[in-house]
């Protein structure tokens, strides 16, 4: 009289479960490309520009603090100038844009 669930599921093969994570797979694809790939990107050009500060180049941290960086220190460490005579320190990572940066003297 009832028929079981378990016969209707047996009847579909060993190929039908296999294509069930195709769609998963092809989610996790689109997820790297557009979403880890670019955050990558981005964390590759950061690092980038915070090894090439220097002294003189006019910063905006991520706190919002605008200044020039009057000191690189090599505990990743940068010392900036936000007022006349008034000077912080900041931790490097923090620094989000590079305002103005300095022409490099040759010689």
């Amino acid at each position: 009289m009832f028929v079981s669930p378990a016969y209707a599921q047996a009847a579909g093969g060993g190929a039908a479960g296999l294509t069930s994570f195709v769609p998963i797979i092809l989610i996790f694809a689109i997820m790297y490309f557009l979403m880890i790939r670019p955050q990558q990107k981005k964390m590759k050009e950061h690092k980038a520009m915070i090894s090439a500060l220097r002294r003189g180049d006019q910063i905006v941290t991520q706190g919002g603090i605008i200044g020039k960086v009057t000191k690189v220190k090599e505990d990743n460490e940068i010392e900036v100038e936000i007022a006349q005579g008034i000077k912080v320190r900041v931790v490097q990572s923090t620094v989000a844009t590079v305002l103005n940066k300095t022409e490099v003297s040759e010689g």
